[in-house]
């Protein structure tokens, strides 16, 4: 078990690795824009369509992220909007597919899928902590994007479709999404925050 966990993360880095989570990273974020047609054709106005799909923006900037990590480039700004809000909103599907199910949703397979996926996109960017060059700058930005993008859901109710039991429920949603947004802002600060100078990849930044 300690053989396959320590050949797990050296390959965390290998070219064969990160061209696979790619593929599969990039295809995701496809499904997952396709999967929002209904919310974002039914949105209006359209500008605030930018703020529909979470998800799949989160896991498209991840996607970005892991290009530059494959190329040995470094870009501060995009890695901390990557890892905090794949992160964010891979654990929020979750955690509202369980809270639809504990009030007594009914359960769909694509429950389970989703579920696998979102919770996948919580993991990586965990596991791609000790690549991240942000500092709390960088954390600042996405600060701002996070609590106005939740703003946004939840003023205008453009937050992704909840399960119907959840619906009557939705100014609660808002807020445990406000302070999973403030957690993860605080999490990564902690996991993430590094001196350039340690990288262990590349000095070239973007």
């Amino acid at each position: 078990m300690v053989l396959f966990y320590r050949w797990f993360m050296s390959s965390l880095r290998q070219s064969w690795f990160l061209s696979a989570l790619i593929i599969v990273n990039f295809l995701g974020s496809i499904y997952g824009f396709y999967w929002y047609k209904n919310q974002l054709a039914a949105t209006t106005p359209k500008f605030l369509t930018l703020f529909v799909p979470d998800s799949p923006t989160g896991s498209l900037l991840f996607t970005f992220f892991l290009i530059f990590l494959l190329f040995g480039r470094q870009v501060p700004t995009l890695e901390a909007f990557a890892a905090i809000t794949n992160f964010k909103y891979g654990v929020w599907a979750v955690a509202v597919i369980l809270a639809g199910w504990a009030m007594g949703g009914e359960r769909h397979w694509t429950d389970y899928m989703l579920m696998f996926s979102h919770g996948g996109m919580a993991v990586e960017s965990i596991l791609y902590s000790k690549f991240y060059t942000f500092k709390w700058r960088h954390i600042g930005f996405v600060a701002v994007w996070t609590v106005g993008n939740d703003f946004m859901d939840y003023t205008f109710e453009i937050h992704p479709w909840l399960p119907s039991v959840l619906e009557p429920y939705h100014y609660v949603v808002g807020m445990m999404t406000l302070c999973l947004s403030l957690f993860c802002l605080l999490l990564f600060k902690q996991i993430g925050v590094h001196k350039f100078t340690s990288h262990p990849i590349s000095k070239k930044q973007v």
